[in-house]
């Protein structure tokens, strides 16, 4: 018998609303690789909340289907086969990319596009701790990294990479500003604000491209993994569904909305999503000069980054709140969504106003 699923941090029963034909999915997956004479135990992982991933768990391997949400109808914000392909061509460029097994187009295997990727052994930070014992000075070190590895990922060559064509490239930031600004309008219910001031805010103060490169739109400690034997080494870095062609200074803003920090408010502390309030570890505003000392960057008008990076979080739990308020998923996580909605826009108008 395979080994028991649990044993793995965050796998979980799969939820009925999001269950799937797993012997489809052998049946399926025997004709692209090779696997051991049995099916898999299949267990969830509950962290997702827009393309759900699961454990497929035989004996001795360890693989992870990823797919988009059921009730899915627009298949372009949830690309199976784009985020198969970014991390398949990163590969041979960005070590920390897990190995691509297989990817099916096919809905008829379980209703949906999906993928199968080998699991990339080791820890993976979750919301209140980082999973591994670290002193102060060692978890500094270890943000340090975590910015490193962003660094590395922002000085990729998209054309030697073969992902030329992922994004538009130039007007990245004009199109982001405008394309937020009207997921939120269309995403709005009637217990959050209306973010006018502030999307009036970042039209009137959008600046230029600094450059075009591959960006990974999601990168957080808690979508690394840590090396079993070294918990200062980080070999992972997962979620590409939204990597893209982009400014790397709109990716930084995107990445340290979600870097809550121990001399946060309370508030602001009770939704982080990540242990970056942890004893020692770096700060935001740490970790921006940092970066720009590794890249030769200015983020003079960081401002700009950071007011754009809690409104694009708020845009996105709002999408995700939308859903849960229009009862098209029953998943109690996302019930009280809105209360972030409102902490964030208070966030962005203080910045606006220093």
């Amino acid at each position: 018998m395979p080994p028991n699923p649990s044993a793995v941090e965050g796998a979980r029963p799969v939820r009925d609303e999001d269950a799937f034909d797993v012997l489809a999915v052998d049946t399926w997956l025997r004709q692209q690789t090779k696997l051991p004479d049995e099916l898999p135990e299949v267990r969830q992982f509950s962290g997702g909340a827009s393309n759900l991933t699961y454990l497929l768990r035989y004996s001795g391997q360890d693989l992870i289907l990823r797919r988009p949400p059921a009730g899915t109808k627009a298949k372009s914000a949830h690309d199976m086969g784009r985020e198969y392909r970014i991390q398949q061509q990163l590969a041979p460029v960005f070590p920390y990319v897990p190995r691509m097994v297989a990817y099916c187009n096919d809905d008829a295997v379980i209703g949906s596009e999906f993928y199968v990727m080998e699991r990339i052994a080791g820890t993976i930070p979750r919301r209140s701790e980082l999973g591994v014992e670290l002193t102060a000075e060692q978890t500094r070190q270890l943000g340090y990294r975590l910015i490193d590895t962003l660094v590395d990922l922002h000085q990729v060559d998209p054309v030697a990479a073969g992902l030329a064509d992922l994004g538009k490239g130039e007007g990245f930031v004009e199109r982001q500003v405008s394309g937020w600004n009207g997921r939120y309008r269309k995403a709005k219910t009637w217990n959050v604000p209306s973010f006018e001031k502030v999307m009036a805010w970042l039209e009137a103060n959008k600046p230029e491209d600094v450059r075009i490169c591959v960006i990974h739109n999601d990168f957080r400690l808690d979508n690394v993994v840590l090396a079993p034997d070294d918990p200062l080494k980080i070999v992972g870095v997962l979620d590409w569904e939204l990597a893209t062609l982009g400014d790397p200074l709109m990716d930084l803003g995107s990445a340290l909305a979600y870097w809550v920090q121990a001399d946060d408010d309370w508030a602001f502390r009770r939704f982080r999503l990540q242990p970056s309030d942890v004893p020692g570890m770096i700060g935001r505003d740490e970790i921006v000069r940092y970066y720009c000392e590794k890249t030769g960057l200015d983020a003079s008008n960081w401002a700009f980054y950071e007011v754009f990076g809690l409104f694009r979080l708020a845009v996105i739990a709002q999408q995700i709140y939308y859903r849960y308020h229009h009862k098209q998923t029953r998943n109690p996580r996302f019930k009280n969504l809105w209360l972030p909605v409102n902490l964030l826009e208070r966030r962005c108008r203080k910045i606006m106003s220093r």
